[in-house]
């Protein structure tokens, strides 16, 4: 069975490039640059591949995963350290079959699992958008990863395992409409990288698409898409999610973490009509029952004034300000913590992160100058910080698991 697999991942090849886009038509946006920067945009590519404080696409961001380290490549057009050696059959290879202009096999931190999906008339698009970025003298940097997942051998046999090379096709029984959106969602914006559950190995659990993850090395929880007591979106609150999307923030949440990068790189240049396919797919699989147990846990508290003592003593002293004496929020600044999905949800790594860290939300073309939340880990012991975030979570018709100081200590560790 092992070499079964190690043989399936390495022969992957089921056509080659002019073989796509003969099959494809030769149909082309008039203005390809444009719309393969749009596109860019929609994958977010130039988070990953930019180093703090570098030049745009040359690469050299560390990205973290539970093997070790893997550093972003250099996209730019300097032939010697970037792409400007490669052709469009080389791109079409790396982003549909995960090969590298050698043959290589590339790393899956690569999301090449969801770039398979793109269609060769959007590859052709982003390979002229990447031919006019400007060349940046940048050798890769090597990966850091542990033997033996730096091995080919290693790679051919996780792809065995997970991979399989598929061009999108949308399904007949679906409206244009949800079929952009599953398109954006499950191939270029590459949403379930971050937002499903994987295996001991990397690879995503079966049957747990969009289930929320744990991300690693980072100490960030991205919270569950389909589930309606976690991030999961149904019709009533499709043009919130996009609002969110579009500038940051919303009536009832404010994008921080790690999504507050996607936000200021990615979703807020997308056009309104692509983020509202994105919000009507993802809302046609939302799972019902997790708003319905946070809706039934909220009515259980909602008779009593919540719980006093110190939490109340620090919510007041620090927190009251900004998110209200009933936890009402302000509008377009500070989100609501009165039912607030995030501040009830099981997973409490991301409130303990915002209390010691703070919370920015990115700045957009909507939102220009928000507001941010500063840390308070020089100002409240981890007690304190469970204290106050246990009476936020039973407050105001809250009703969630207290947090004890051990979680504080846990989740504050994986800040670093």
């Amino acid at each position: 069975m092992f070499a079964v697999l190690l043989w399936m991942g390495w022969r992957q090849a089921p056509e080659s490039w002019s073989d796509a886009a003969g099959a494809s038509g030769q149909a082309s946006p008039v203005d390809q640059v444009s719309r393969g920067a749009y596109l860019a945009r929609a994958g977010n590519c130039v988070a990953c591949h930019t180093a703090q404080g570098g030049r745009p696409f040359a690469g050299g961001r560390a990205i973290e995963t539970p093997f070790g380290r893997v550093y972003s490549s250099n996209l730019t057009s300097d032939p010697a350290t970037g792409l400007g050696r490669w052709t469009e059959g080389d791109f079409w290879q790396a982003l549909h079959h995960g090969r590298s202009r050698d043959g290589r096999l590339l790393n899956p931190a690569f999301p090449y699992v969801e770039y398979s999906r793109v269609t060769p008339e959007d590859a052709k698009a982003l390979w002229a958008f990447l031919r006019t970025v400007p060349p940046v003298a940048r050798e890769n940097t090597a990966q850091e990863l542990a033997w033996p997942y730096r091995t080919q051998w290693a790679l051919a046999f996780w792809r065995g395992l997970y991979f399989r090379p598929a061009v999108w096709q949308d399904a007949p029984d679906q409206s244009p409409s949800w079929n952009r959106g599953a398109y954006l969602v499950q191939g270029l914006g590459h949403c379930a990288a971050c937002h499903t559950p994987r295996d001991a190995l990397g690879g995503y659990r079966p049957g747990a698409e969009f289930g929320g993850y744990h991300l690693p090395g980072q100490g960030w929880y991205a919270p569950s898409l389909k589930d309606l007591g976690q991030a999961g979106l149904d019709a009533a609150s499709r043009e919130e999610w996009v609002r969110v999307l579009k500038s940051g923030v919303g009536a009832a949440a404010v994008v921080t973490g790690p999504m507050a990068e996607v936000v200021s790189q990615s979703t807020q240049y997308l056009s309104l009509e692509d983020l509202r396919a994105m919000a009507f797919y993802l809302a046609s699989s939302s799972d019902a029952p997790g708003r319905a147990a946070v809706a039934e846990g909220a009515r259980g508290a909602a008779a009593s004034a919540g719980p006093s003592g110190v939490g109340a003593q620090l919510y007041e002293r620090h927190c009251s300000s900004c998110h209200g004496e009933q936890g009402q929020g302000v509008l377009g600044a500070y989100p609501p913590l009165a039912g607030n999905r995030s501040v009830l949800m099981v997973q409490t790594g991301n409130l303990v992160r915002m209390v010691l860290e703070g919370g920015y939300a990115p700045s957009t073309a909507d939102n220009p100058r928000p507001h941010g939340m500063p840390p308070f880990r020089l100002v409240l012991r981890d007690d304190e910080v469970a204290a106050v975030l246990s009476y936020v979570r039973n407050a105001w018709g809250n009703s969630a698991p207290p947090i004890v100081p051990l979680d504080v200590l846990r989740d504050g560790a994986s800040a670093h």
